[in-house]
This record gives structure tokens, sequence and C-alpha cells, in this order.
């Protein structure tokens, strides 16, 4: 590239903050928009006004496997900040109040996955062997590359349907694989594709035990990527600009040419949109541009899926460890906040993902629900008091990933100078923290070589 091309990026969240790291790196000057107050997207922090504790708008887990992930918190410095297990180590809670950890231990993939599954006392003997099925699958995954083997799956069947042809038992599906499909899609196995579960499952499983060893934030995540993505550009000579409304500037020849705000017009060389699809059209002040139109048209009629997390403090600890999963719901997930960043009181984020009619009931009815489950689960809960609750509700955390849904858009598109980024383009991933890193990344490449020719 000759001289310094000026790139705005709207949105801040992982997808938009990881497009303009990456584009800096690449020599180009970014100025990012973002409308909240704050940074993060959907993956941002708020302050509680009783206790003035700073906490994530959801308990956000990270993977071994989030190889784009970590390395864009190494280049923020960061990744420290959100240390791995050696490898797999998962305590569930059955509904009878008994704890069972899932160890896997640190050799080859599959047999890490088959012998922690041999050894865990949450299953019967039948339950284990059918792990044994899974086996193939991961070893495929690992010779051809989990996108590939993923795309074999049909599109039009559910997760559940695809385990019913692998024939997995109903105790190893309660105890793992319905947990890690509500985990990772935001969606239950009964609705859920089964395309983006195979490629996690593979993603998961890779050849290195570690690539399923759960990373958990010490620090709130403003901390973790926000601020030193802010940081890094800015100290590049770049801006970023919070309540900030942007919209799409074009030229009369119909090239994107910078961007709309209060103050008037930002020119730049290339736009990135990392906003999500159901804010894709508020980038148009004129309508929908006639190039941009059908992909625009596919991201509105894009589903969304809910998150609720009930916040609980306690008079004294409950979970026995940082966080435990549930075998049936309504909530999946438990979070020890004093275990995970040092809080200095006793604090839960329990978690509902694919929270559809969860997400209507009030905060009284949640509340109830959450605790009556820690109640069942955790004999802890016997002896302690809650002191009080705050529900997040993230009516549109994720997109569907139900069969027969829209087309997920790549990076480029038919607009000259405009690219996209955000989980919910085609990276082959679900809406996770990954999805959205690697969308980032490719959407700063795709601007990168726009430049090159």
């Amino acid at each position: 590239m000759t001289g310094r091309p000026h790139v705005a990026v709207v949105g801040a969240g992982f997808a938009g903050l990881s497009a303009a790291v990456k584009l800096i790196d690449a020599g180009c000057r970014v100025t990012v928009f973002e409308r909240a107050p704050r940074g993060g997207g959907r993956a941002a922090v708020f302050v509680d006004r009783d206790t003035g504790e700073r906490i994530d708008n959801g308990q956000h887990v990270l993977f071994g496997c989030y190889r784009e992930t970590y390395a864009f918190l190494r280049r923020l410095g960061t990744a420290d900040r959100a240390p791995l297990q050696a490898s797999l180590s998962l305590a569930m809670a059955g509904p009878d109040g008994t704890l069972h950890t899932l160890t896997c231990p640190s050799i080859p993939s599959p047999w890490h996955l088959i012998v922690g599954a041999m050894r865990w006392r949450a299953l019967s003997v039948g339950d284990r062997l059918s792990a044994l099925r899974m086996g193939g699958v991961i070893r495929r995954a690992r010779t051809q590359g989990a996108a590939a083997v993923a795309r074999t799956v049909p599109g039009d069947i559910t997760v559940s349907q695809w385990l019913d042809g692998m024939k997995q038992a109903r105790g190893l599906r309660d105890w793992l694989w319905d947990p890690l499909t509500f985990a990772a899609l935001n969606q239950s196995p009964d609705v859920a594709a089964a395309e983006p579960f195979v490629r996690v499952v593979g993603e998961l499983f890779g050849p290195r035990p570690e690539d399923a060893a759960v990373g958990l934030a010490t620090v709130p995540l403003d901390e973790l990527y926000v601020n030193p993505a802010i940081n890094a550009i800015e100290n590049s000579g770049g801006a970023v600009h919070l309540r900030t409304e942007a919209r799409l500037a074009i030229d009369m020849n119909g090239r994107a040419v910078g961007v709309r705000t209060a103050d008037g017009i930002v020119e730049a060389d290339a736009v990135v949109s990392a906003v999500p699809w159901f804010a894709l059209d508020d980038l148009w002040p004129d309508g929908r541009p006639p190039a941009i139109a059908a992909l625009a048209e596919r991201a509105s009629s894009m589903v969304s899926s809910p998150i609720v997390t009930v916040n609980l403090w306690f008079d004294g600890p409950v979970l026995p460890r940082p966080f435990v999963g549930f075998v049936q719901g309504p909530m999946q997930w438990a979070f020890d906040r004093q275990a995970i960043v040092g809080s200095a009181v006793h604090h839960l984020s329990v978690v509902a993902s694919g929270a559809v009619e969860l997400v209507r009931e009030s905060n009284e009815e949640i509340t109830a629900r959450a605790v009556a489950q820690l109640s069942a689960a955790l004999p802890a809960m016997q002896q302690r008091r809650v002191l009080r609750s705050v529900i997040v509700r993230e009516h549109r955390a994720s997109f569907s990933l139900a069969p027969g849904g829209p087309a997920r858009p790549d990076q480029k598109t038919a607009l000259p100078g405009f690219v996209l980024a955000g989980d919910w383009t085609n990276t082959g991933l679900p809406a996770t923290i990954e999805g959205a890193v690697v969308s980032g990344h490719r959407a700063a490449e795709a601007v990168v070589r726009q430049f090159e020719t």
C-alpha cells in the first residue's frame, strides 16, 4: 500500500475492534464509531448501581480452540487475563444434587475425550460406550479440518437428529452434548442445525488436548479487550468515537466513501460494518443501496435467540467450583464471580441460553426459577440466603441457527468499499466470540486486498 489509507469501522464489539487492530497492524489509519456509550457490543460491561461492581452483561466463555481470539488477545497483551485449563475439566450437577466432573487427560485426540468419558461416573456403561462413535467424526476433523467435516452434514437436520443418527445415548446427551449445544449455539438441540454443532465438536476436540479447555476472563470484558484495543487504535494515530451514530456515505458512482455523523461526513477509503444483523438497516440514511438490497433483506429476516443471565448475591459461598453446569434446565450454567474475577462479594452469574420462554417471565419468576434450580442441584444452598438479584435479558444475544435460515453473507459485498464483519457473517461458526474475531480479521484482510489491487 502507498500512503496510509483511512478505514472507518462502525461497531466496537469483538468484531469491530479485532478488525480495527488488524487494520492498524497492516498500516491503516482507523476511526471506529460506536453509538453506545461504551465499547463491547454484545460483550460489554455495566456497573451495578448498588454494589458498584463492574459486571459483564453475560458470562462469556472462551475455549482453547479459539485461536483467532487468543491471537487477538496476545496482540493486546491480555491473553493472560483469560487463562486456559490444561485440558477440559467440566463439573456437572445432576438434578438430585450429585456432582460429577468430566476430566479429559492430556493425551492425543480423540482418545482424551473417550478416556475422559469412560472414567466419567455420571454415565452408565452404555452411555460411555456410545462416546466411541464420536471418535470417527473427531478423527476426520483432525485430518480434513472441522469445517470440511461440518459441510458434509445435511443442512436440514437438527442437532438432536444428528445425535440420533450417531446413536448417542441419552445419558451422554443429557450430561454433555445438550449442554454443549446450548452453550455454543444458544439454542435447544431440537431446534439448532447440526452443521455448526459438528463444526464446534471438531474444533473443541481438535489435535491438542487444550483445544477443549475452558478459559474464563479474570477481569471484566472492558479490561480484557475493549480498553486495550481502544488504546492500540489511538496510539496508532486512529480514533474511537462513542455515542456516535454513523451511517454509510455513498458517492454518485455507488461507492462507499465514508460515514455520515451528526457532525458531517467523515471520508474513508473503505468502511467496515461490524454491527449486528438487526442493526444493518440503520446504516442506510436514504434506504438500502441497490447493490446491497438482497444482502440487507437476508439480514433483516434473520431470527434472534435470547439469553437470560441471573446475577445473584448470597451471604456465603455456594458453588464448589468456579463454574458448574446443570443437566436439566431452565438454567444451564452457574459461574462464581468471586472465584473467577476476585469479586469482594459472593456473586453468581447463572445463565439460561436459548431462553425463548424464560425471557418473557417477570424478574421475580426468573429469580425463583434460578434459586430453585440451584437449591435442588447444590447442597450448599441450604445454608445460604439470597441477598439480591439482577436480571439481564439479551433478547437478541445471537442469531438463530435453525435449519432453513437465510444464507449468511461473506465479508466482501457487492458495494465497492464496503466490507462486513460480525459473528452473523459466513464464518461457519455459531455466534461465538471466536466467530466475531474471525469475521473481524477476515474483514480487515478483505480491505487490505482491496488496497493492494
